[in-house]
């Protein structure tokens, strides 16, 4: 296992990805962020079931950071309730995830 995370969450149009994106890298809480365009989302939201079309960011970090990266997305995000779920890297490319660490403070 590794200090290396992926975090997802998903923003409601593409100017908020990218300038969510953005901010997490100029901000060093992120190495990378990919924005899968257009995916479709059905979820229940206060007692509703609920479809909308959103934009999912990918976000390669470190667990040192993931305290600062929520506040972030808290901030940012237009979301009454962003979603924020870490997945742990267990293993990679070496130079990748040195990449990762080495573009993270």
């Amino acid at each position: 296992m590794t200090d290396k995370r992926l975090v997802l969450t998903t923003c409601g149009s593409l100017e908020e990805a990218r300038s969510i994106a953005r901010a997490l890298v100029e901000r060093e809480l992120a190495a990378c962020v990919n924005i899968v365009p257009q995916v479709e989302s059905i979820y229940r939201w206060q007692g509703e079931v609920e479809t909308a079309t959103e934009h999912l960011l990918v976000i390669k970090t470190t667990v040192a950071v993931l305290d600062r990266l929520r506040e972030a997305l808290s901030e940012l995000h237009s979301y009454e309730l962003p979603e924020c779920i870490e997945i742990v890297i267990e293993d990679g490319s070496a130079a990748y995830l040195e990449w990762i660490g080495e573009s993270v403070r």
